[in-house]
């Protein structure tokens, strides 16, 4: 550096040098004097032009081109915003304008994005408005009808066509739909999933699930849908992508089907890649028939290992207006089971885990009443219907407290707690939680159920 330094004050000093130099020419001593004092001027504006055109020329060759990256989604269909109101905008734009509803998304040149929330797209000197999908995106059929499912079929193997037809000329059937369902391994957790054709299975699903266009494209489009108790209580977050059979699933909604045992929707073309068996499970609508008793007649139309589960009972629960004292669980049972369940204080909550170590809310009603010998089913739904509905006023210990918190099926049952007595109630709340004994919480609050062990045996 002090070497640089000398030679740069050499050159300088050779430029005055060279400056001061006067030719044989005769000039007045006034000229001579100011041409003099003019050398050190000339000298510094040099030096200053110099340094100047030094510092460009370095910072031109530092400076790197600009770069511009597009993020997109893993699946290949439209986006569903991972914002629960539904209001996050993003936009580029040349030479265009963005603007309109929530949850849009686009890229525009010359042109202009406007409307509904929920779009995604490209223009070039044009527009898109409206509802409309972008070109790309996978095209489902609109919903014609609404049809409540009732029982689930699933086989190890595909349902004939033969078996099929069967099932549907049974009396009081009125509809089935063919799926594809398997317990598949989704973020570390074991979920029942369904491969579906988005536009006939949607008529199955609860109204507000089943008119959303966009949902079903995303589907489609091969991201998964995952039901809201997985999502919120489970942490399967809006966004996450998760990885399943070596494929990357974005999840792209909170939506519950409607049937407790079914916690992700994927498309039919999804699940031959996440390798679940095709034409494996049914559907089935029957809203006139005793949901028990049909569940009998369509066991003896399966092969040997085929299952039915009722997902919405018809008349499960007796209808009687009075019950007797031994219809319901003795003292020592409700004691048992209540110890039992004190005694999990601080365990973790899992989704899906049902004990002993770890449990999500109805695993812990299930494990704890199955300590004090009675059997209820596992999903909170159907523990629902464990027994007759009494006032929240009238509750005693040992009752089952329910709530309904999922806002895409507000009509769904979807999170259970154990009634401990002076207002406090036992419960595994969610993913990053642990069993806990709290007050009792009346928002979204669904009923109270006083157990009937015979008749919480008999809910399939």
């Amino acid at each position: 550096m002090f070497e640089r330094r000398t030679r740069f004050s050499d050159v300088i000093r050779e430029a005055r040098m060279d400056l001061a130099y006067r030719p044989r020419i005769r000039y007045s001593r006034r000229t001579v004097q100011m041409m003099r004092r003019s050398v050190p001027v000339i000298a510094f504006l040099l030096v200053i032009v110099l340094t100047t055109d030094l510092a460009l020329l370095v910072r031109m060759t530092e400076q790197e081109p600009e770069e511009v990256s597009l993020r997109t989604s893993v699946a290949t269909g439209p986006v569903l915003e991972p914002a629960p109101a539904d209001r996050a905008q993003s936009g580029q734009v040349q030479g265009g304008q963005v603007q309109g509803g929530a949850g849009q998304s686009g890229q525009v040149q010359g042109g202009q994005v406007q409307g509904g929330a929920g779009q995604s797209g490209q223009v070039q000197g044009g527009q898109v408005q409206g509802d409309a999908p972008p070109a790309a995106s996978p095209q489902v059929a609109p919903l014609t009808s609404i049809r409540q499912p009732h029982l689930f079929v699933v086989a190890q193997r595909p349902l004939s066509q033969e078996v099929v037809a069967r099932i549907s000329r049974v009396s009081g059937v009125r509809a089935v739909e063919r799926a594809d369902a398997a317990e598949v391994v989704l973020d570390g957790k074991r979920v029942q999933t369904l491969g579906v054709d988005p536009s006939t299975f949607r008529a199955y699903t609860p109204e507000r699930t089943a008119r959303s266009d966009r949902l079903w494209r995303n589907i489609a489009g091969g991201e998964v849908a995952v039901s809201f108790v997985l999502g919120n209580d489970g942490g399967m977050s809006l966004g996450k992508t998760v990885v399943s059979g070596g494929r990357s699933l974005r999840v792209g909604a909170y939506a519950t089907m409607g049937m407790g045992t079914v916690d992700a929707v994927v498309s039919r073309d999804t699940a031959r890649a996440l390798g679940i068996p095709q034409d494996n499970a049914l559907v089935v609508s029957a809203p006139e028939v005793d949901s028990v008793k049909l569940r009998r007649t369509l066991l003896r139309l399966l092969p040997d290992d085929g299952q039915v589960v009722v997902i919405n009972p018809v008349l499960v629960t007796p209808r009687r207006t009075t019950w007797s004292g031994s219809s319901f669980m003795t003292a020592d049972q409700i004691r048992t089971a209540l110890t039992a369940a004190i005694g999990k204080l601080g365990r973790p909550y899992v989704w899906g885990a049902e004990g002993p170590d770890t449990f999500d809310c109805s695993g812990l009603v299930q494990w704890a009443y199955a300590q004090a010998g009675v059997k209820v089913p596992r999903v909170t739904h159907q523990q629902f219907v464990s027994g007759p509905q009494i006032p929240l006023a009238e509750a005693q210990p040992g009752d089952l407290l329910f709530w309904r918190h999922d806002p895409t099926n507000p009509g769904y049952v979807s999170h259970v707690a154990i009634y401990w007595g002076d207002g406090k109630m036992l419960h595994a709340p969610r993913t990053g939680d642990v069993v806990k004994l709290v007050p009792v919480s009346t928002r979204n609050f669904a009923g109270a159920v006083r157990v009937s062990p015979a008749v919480a045996a008999r809910v399939p």
